[in-house]
């Protein structure tokens, strides 16, 4: 077998009506279904879904910091600076927390949580592609403003 992408992400949310606003307006994603699970569908341009949201109820604990599973989901915006700028102030137009900015050599980063705390990266990738010639580079991080 050979894996050519990642076709799409699920992830469990609380409640529906308040995280989907989040993600199509805040993400600018289109939601292009729902299902009695109850679950929403969307998507960012011409896939069948990239993101699905599955509701697990408002009493749903939060998964403890050690438990395995999906530490963030990561969205490339761009390849500048300025791009990743721009994503900036439309998270802080947006009133979304953020909770740090990154330069990874390979990418610059901001992180922040979506309405649930499931943490969502927004990066501009290395336009050079470094790691193609160092791929060590990709587990670099430090601290940056921006």
């Amino acid at each position: 077998m050979k894996v050519h992408s990642i076709g799409h992400i699920v992830l469990k949310v609380r409640d529906l009506e308040r995280s989907v606003p989040f993600y199509t307006e805040v993400l600018g994603m289109k939601e292009v279904s729902r299902n009695d699970r109850p679950m929403a569908f969307l998507i960012f341009r011409d896939n069948h879904h990239d993101i699905a949201l599955v509701e697990t109820g408002s009493d749903s604990p939060d998964a403890p910091e050690s438990a395995p599973g999906l530490a963030h989901l990561a969205l490339k915006v761009g390849t500048t600076m300025a791009e990743l700028r721009e994503a900036k102030r439309w998270l802080e137009s947006h009133n979304v927390k953020i909770r740090r900015i990154r330069d990874h050599a390979v990418t610059k980063s901001i992180y922040f949580p979506d309405p649930d705390g499931n943490e969502i990266e927004v990066f501009v990738e290395d336009a050079d592609r470094s790691w193609l010639k160092k791929p060590e580079l990709v587990s670099t991080g430090v601290p940056m403003s921006l």
